[in-house]
């Protein structure tokens, strides 16, 4: 690759690419070099360090992310975009397990404040609207959804349910389900 192509965007699209082939903690500015046939110097001309190269491929798989949620929220409401919703995160996590993972680290408030992070919560309170949740409830509920989705997924990845039935798609509609029916159901304080 000549030097000249390596323009930030590139850097950070090999960096994901990167990401998924050998996991998100394993990605460094030499191991992008290595990857690029370029020298090490070359990519710090644009990149101060590893954890730019890490918090631009976060960046670019949180804007993935939502554009794929949003996408599949069009039209929908209540349960049908709950599951569409959970649904999109599980399937870019198999699909990108090292840009799923990107999609934890954590940000500076200025970087987070700017980044596609706002859309999903923004994504995730429209979904609750359907369900009819006020605040502070919606902000219990938007926390309550990420953790069951995160944990679910990361779980899944790691072979945590590949040795049990049922299924896991099984588990995984059980899920939906219950959620759904949790959040008609909200508890008062």
């Amino acid at each position: 690759m000549a030097n000249e192509g390596l323009t930030m965007e590139r850097l950070i699209q090999a960096g994901a690419v990167l990401a998924d082939e050998v996991g998100f903690e394993q990605v460094t500015v030499s191991e992008l070099a290595r990857r690029l046939d370029v020298k090490v110097a070359s990519l710090y001309s644009r990149l101060k360090t590893s954890q730019d190269l890490k918090t631009g491929i976060a960046l670019l798989a949180l804007e993935e992310l939502a554009d794929r949620v949003a996408a599949a929220l069009a039209g929908r409401a209540g349960k049908d975009a709950l599951a569409a919703s959970a649904n999109v995160y599980r399937d870019y996590a198999r699909e990108h397990p090292g840009r799923y993972a990107a999609t934890q680290l954590r940000l500076d408030s200025k970087t987070a404040a700017a980044s596609a992070g706002v859309r999903h919560a923004q994504m995730m309170r429209a979904i609750l609207r359907g369900y009819e949740l006020t605040e502070p409830d919606q902000t219990h509920a938007v926390r309550l959804l990420g953790s069951v989705f995160h944990g679910y997924v990361s779980l899944e990845l790691g072979g945590g349910f590949s040795h049990s039935a049922p299924d896991t798609e099984e588990t995984w509609s059980r899920i939906l389900d219950a959620l759904d029916a949790l959040l008609r159901h909200w508890p008062a304080p």
